[in-house]
C-alpha cells in the first residue's frame, strides 16, 4: 500500500488557493487542505497522513481522523519535519512504500535517507488536480448513460408505472 505523508503547513504555502485563505484563517486552509487529501485518498486508495507542526497550535500531540485521512498535531517544541521521519521509520516496510509531500529540500534528503520517496507541493498539486478532473469526467460519463430496460416496454405503459410510482394514481 502506498502511504503519503503530507507537509501540512509547507502545502498550504505552496499552493495559491490555500495561500489566499490562510492570509484570512489559517484554521479555513487545514480544514480545505484536509477535504482536498480525503478526495485524493478516496480516488487513489493511498493512506494520507496530513502532519501539522504545533506551532500554530500549541499542545500535547494529537491524533485524528478527519474525512478518512489521518491528521496530526505534533507535539509542543516538535516540528513537523521530527514527526514525519518518525512516521517514515514508523510506516515504511516491505509492503508499504512512503511518499512524502513537502517542497522542503533539507526534509527531502532526510526522508530519501530513510527509504521514502517525496512529491513536491507542486507535484501533489498536479495530482490533486488530476484526480478532481478524472472524478468529474467519471460523474459526467455516467451521468450521460443511462441503464437500459431489459426488456421493451411500450411508452405508454411506462408512463402509467411512472404515475404509480409517483404515487399520482
Amino acid at each position: 500500500m502506498d502511504v503519503l505523508i503530507v507537509d501540512g503547513y509547507n502545502i498550504i504555502g505552496a499552493w495559491d488557493e490555500l495561500i489566499t485563505i490562510k492570509q484570512v484563517n489559517i484554521g479555513q486552509a487545514r480544514d480545505l487542505l484536509i477535504e482536498m487529501m480525503a478526495d485524493y485518498q478516496a480516488y487513489t486508495g493511498d493512506r494520507v497522513m496530513v502532519v501539522f507542526d504545533a506551532h500554530y497550535v500549541p499542545g500535547s500531540e494529537s491524533k485524528l481522523k478527519a474525512f478518512g485521512v489521518e491528521v496530526i498535531y505534533t507535539k509542543e517544541n516538535e516540528s513537523a519535519d521530527e514527526c514525519i521521519e518518525r512516521l517514515v521509520t514508523d510506516v515504511k516496510n516491505i509492503v508499504n512504500q512512503v511518499y512524502v509531500a513537502t517542497s522542503d529540500f533539507t526534509e527531502q534528503r532526510v526522508i530519501f535517507g530513510r527509504g521514502a520517496l517525496r512529491k513536491s507541493a507542486r507535484e501533489l498539486y498536479i495530482e490533486y488536480k488530476g484526480t478532481v478532473t478524472e472524478i468529474d469526467e467519471k460523474i459526467k460519463h455516467s451521468s450521460q448513460n443511462k441503464p437500459q430496460r431489459k426488456i421493451s416496454i411500450d411508452k405508454d405503459i411506462l408512463d402509467i408505472f411512472e404515475k404509480m410510482r409517483r404515487g399520482n394514481e
